[in-house]
């Protein structure tokens, strides 16, 4: 079975906000994103701890910290003029070949 690809204007390196949740107001760079699921990984945020038995690789057993994805709806893009979060939209470059990202409080091109 196929799953749904959402649509995500968001890409790896984007520097995002967190809006809602045990994070918000806290910001990172997105590091991996997940189109089917609809979630992005942001690093230092949503972090788990994940408790390990013993085995070969922790002879001792540990607690291990795990950065787990983030549903899109809950980021948003940092607006580095207003430090806030902004929605995004697209516009034509001025040659028309290709779609611009832009922030919308700002107008400003996201690069």
């Amino acid at each position: 079975m196929i799953k749904k690809l959402f649509k995500i204007r968001l890409k790896k390196g984007d520097m995002v906000i967190v809006r809602i949740g045990k994070d918000k107001g806290k910001t990172g760079k997105i590091t991996a994103v997940h189109p089917q699921e609809n979630k992005v990984t942001v690093e230092g945020i949503n972090i788990i701890k994940k408790h390990i038995k013993s085995n070969k690789a922790y002879p001792q057993g540990t607690i291990l910290q795990i950065t787990k994805p983030i549903f899109v709806s809950k980021v948003g893009i940092l607006d580095p003029e207003s430090k806030k979060a902004s929605r995004i939209s697209y516009k034509l470059s001025n040659d028309n070949k290709e779609k611009v990202r832009i922030y919308r409080s700002s107008s400003k091109e996201i690069k």
